[in-house]
Formats: structure tokens, C-alpha cells, sequence
């Protein structure tokens, strides 16, 4: 993957793990300056200050932001807190704004990222500076989307660059305001090395009550710093005003946080080196009996395939999805891995079991 600068070496003296705190609307001065003076007051200091400038909002009439004037106020967090300012571009005039303004780093919101032309866009506004850029995941689990956006600011030359997990739309999961999905923050960490990820719990959760656990949840999977909305009254926030913390609660938040270290960051024990060796071992034999099963998959395809039986026998199914979670979980594994891992497998059979239909029928090739 290609090679680019870690939060560490973007030069703004930012170590890890990285705490962005700030409204999620720049209101007027005097909001900042109340939300500087509290943090100062509750000894909570974040990494970055964050403010929305520019608001992308579902329906016109909403508030959409105070715009540039906006940014002007970020003197106030300056000067109060002497920390790097961060803001939400969504088109290149916005990009050109925050260069002309000093913004330190900007970031891309999710309902940008799933438009590549707006991500082009804005990555070619930016081009030739040397501004840190945040992308966060698209609305949808899209991995290629994120990916492709990062990607789109590095090919024009900006190299400082980190990933926004703010989770993702799901009409049926009503637990959440944009459901987590871990999986995928992880899978992008690993198919791009190096690449850190911040988790937005704000955004995830909706509302303070979760704040903390989805935080939490977030250090235990490794991501690498949280982007939380703090506003001195939230209740009175212009814009997502239920997600919205104190100074106060963020001091209480950051404070019950246990914070992990990176396995990087050390040598791994012996007895840990031993754990991962006794892994590796089972999941070889793992692989082996994969191997056979599929091997009895292939024959019993060879059957259908002779006796011009068709490949899915939904009764057969039904028993085996029912019978093997039943069984899973009877062994203290979840009734969800269950499903997930029986889909695939699966598939996969169903897959193997088709093609030998078409190898033997030429006309279906």
C-alpha cells in the first residue's frame, strides 16, 4: 500500500491516542470561547478542536452552517487552547476557504465521500498544499468507497492522511444512529498498513447515553483516537444537539477510558508468542478439514449432477442451519457467528456444486 504520514508526523505535536473534541456547529464567538474557557476549567485539552463550518443537512430550512465567518472565530481556540484546528469540507470552494483561513486539518464527511467526483474535487483543490486530510467512511459499508477516497488524496500529493469511522446506515438497527459495523475499520487497517482510524462515537450512538461504552469498544479494537461533539450546552445546540457532551462529561469519558496500547508499541511476551503459535496450529488443522468437507461437497454434487437432482434442497438446508447453531451455541459460540459463518460455507458449497452442473452440461457453459 502506498506510504503515507502518520497523525504523529503531520508536525502539529500530536501524539496519540488522538482526542478531537469541539461542537458539532460553530454557533457564534461566544459558544467557542465558553467551550475553550470549560475545557481549560476541566483540565480536558484535546488534541484537535473540531467545529462544523459548513453543515450538509438532509432538508433545506435546516440550519446549514455559519460559513466562513465561522472560521474567523477559530482565533478564539487558538488562543485560549493553542491546539491544531480541524473542519468539514464538502467541495472545493469550502477547501479553498479553509487553506485561505489557516485550517490545520481538514476532513471529509461521509455523505461526500460516497461521490467520487466530490472527493476529486476537493482533493484538487487541495493539491500542491500540505494539509492533513481526514476521510470518514461513506454512508454505506463500502470499503472500496473509503479506500478510494484516501486513495484520491493521495495520488494529487497529500500524504498526511487518517481515516473517520462514524459507522453506517441501517434502517432495521434501531440501537444506533449509524450502526458500527467493527469489521470494517478493522479491514481497512489492515489492507492499507499504517493507516490510523479515529472512531466518531457521536455519530455512531446519537445520543450521550453510549458515549462512553462505544469509546470504549473502539480502544479495545485498536482504533486510534475518538472524535466526540462537545458543546458547554447542548441542549441548546443549532444541530445535533442529543449526541452533544459537556466538557464536563468529556473529562468524565476520557477519564474511565482505558486506553490500549498498540501491540506495535512492544515486544510481544512469550507466553502471548506461545497463544499465537497454538492459533496458527489449530488453524491449520482448521483448513484441513475445510478441505475435506469440500471434498465430500464435490462428490455429493457429482451425485446431484448424475441423478439430475437440483443443487439447493432447502430442507437439507433448513436442518443444517437449524441443527449446527443449535450446536454452536450449545459450545458458547454466538448464535450470529453461527449464521454468518454456516452462510458462507454454504455459498461456497452451493458455488462448487453449480459449476460442476455447467462443466457438465455444455450448453449452460
Amino acid at each position: 500500500m502506498k506510504e503515507h504520514k502518520q497523525i504523529k508526523d503531520w508536525g502539529l505535536g500530536l501524539t496519540g491516542p488522538t482526542i478531537i473534541a469541539g461542537p458539532c456547529s460553530a454557533e457564534t464567538p461566544e459558544q467557542i470561547e465558553q467551550i475553550c474557557i470549560e475545557m481549560k476549567e476541566n483540565n480536558v485539552i484535546p488534541s484537535m478542536f473540531r467545529a462544523g463550518i459548513w453543515k450538509p443537512r438532509t432538508r433545506p430550512g435546516s440550519f446549514e452552517g455559519i460559513g466562513e465567518e465561522g472560521l474567523k472565530w477559530m482565533e478564539i481556540v487558538r488562543h485560549h487552547l493553542n491546539i491544531p484546528i480541524t473542519v468539514e469540507v464538502g467541495n472545493a470552494a469550502h477547501a479553498e476557504i479553509a487553506l485561505r483561513n489557516n485550517v490545520d486539518v481538514v476532513w471529509v464527511g461521509a455523505r461526500t465521500t460516497v461521490n467520487p467526483f466530490a472527493v476529486q474535487e476537493i482533493a484538487d483543490a487541495l493539491a500542491g498544499s500540505d494539509i492533513p486530510v481526514m476521510v470518514k467512511n461513506p454512508m454505506n459499508p463500502d470499503l472500496d468507497l473509503w479506500m478510494g477516497a484516501l486513495e484520491r488524496f493521495h495520488a494529487v500529493g497529500l500524504t498526511k492522511l487518517a481515516a473517520i469511522h462514524r459507522g453506517f446506515s441501517d434502517a432495521y438497527d434501531k440501537r444506533f444512529r449509524n450502526k458500527p459495523n467493527w469489521s470494517m475499520p478493522m479491514h481497512l487497517k489492515r489492507v492499507w498498513t499504517g493507516m490510523e482510524v479515529i472512531n466518531d462515537p457521536s455519530h455512531i450512538v446519537g445520543k450521550r447515553d453510549g458515549i462512553l461504552e462505544i469509546s470504549q469498544k473502539a480502544m479495545n479494537f485498536g482504533l486510534d483516537g475518538l472524535m466526540i461533539e462537545t458543546h458547554h450546552d447542548p441542549d441548546k445546540a443549532w444541530s445535533d444537539a442529543k449526541q452533544q457532551v459537556t466538557p464536563a462529561r468529556l473529562k468524565e469519558i476520557l477519564s474511565a477510558i482505558d486506553f490500549k496500547k498498540p501491540m506495535e508499541s512492544e515486544q510481544p511476551s512469550e507466553r502471548l508468542n506461545d497463544l499465537r503459535r497454538a492459533v496458527d496450529h489449530m488453524d491449520d488443522q482448521l483448513l484441513d478439514i475445510l478441505q475435506e468437507r469440500f471434498a465430500v461437497i464435490d462428490q455429493i454434487g457429482a451425485h446431484k449432477r448424475e441423478h439430475h437432482l437440483s443443487v439447493f434442497q432447502s430442507d437439507r438446508w433448513k436442518d443444517v442451519m437449524e441443527s449446527r447453531t443449535q450446536k454452536g451455541v450449545a459450545k458458547n459460540l454466538s448464535e450470529k457467528f453461527m449464521k454468518e459463518l454456516l452462510y458462507c460455507i454454504h455459498e461456497e458449497s452451493v458455488k462448487r456444486q453449480e459449476k460442476q452442473l455447467r462443466e457438465a452440461d455444455p450448453v449452460k457453459k
